[in-house]
């Protein structure tokens, strides 16, 4: 076996590891094909975020000051609703809950720092300026 220490995988190649557990149902035949579903999700994903971002957006209007913009308690229960939903879906990925939950953390800090711009660039309805 040549050493690849330092380069990339051949993504046509075969598989060069085998997972313990039997139970264990290989996706792909090639990593080509592994990263070709990857990027056909990703693509999905990021349209759903963008779905979303235009709802965060929207939100803004509805908020009074910066702290209901940042909405804590609406933050905790997105976060636990997250977290059931990754417990639902876990299809026996270890730790899945826990990339969730850093994924959803990231992802609604970055809305709400984007919220915030938004707010503080609105008008009060009623004001003549």
């Amino acid at each position: 076996m040549s050493d690849t220490t330092g380069r990339e995988p051949d993504t046509r190649g075969q598989p060069l590891r085998a997972y313990i557990d039997p139970a264990y149902q290989p996706l792909c035949d090639t990593l080509a094909q592994v990263r070709a579903n990857i990027d056909r999700l990703d693509d999905e994903i990021v349209r759903l975020m963008a779905e979303r971002a235009m709802y965060v957006k929207d939100a803004a209007r509805f908020k009074a000051d910066a702290f209901q913009v940042s909405a804590p308690a609406r933050q905790a229960e997105v976060f636990a609703k997250v977290q059931a939903l990754a417990a639902r879906h876990d299809r026996g990925f270890e730790n899945f809950e826990g990339v969730v939950d850093a994924t959803y953390r990231c992802m609604v800090a970055a809305f709400i720092a984007n919220e915030q711009l938004y707010f503080k660039n609105m008008k009060r309805l009623g004001d003549t300026e």
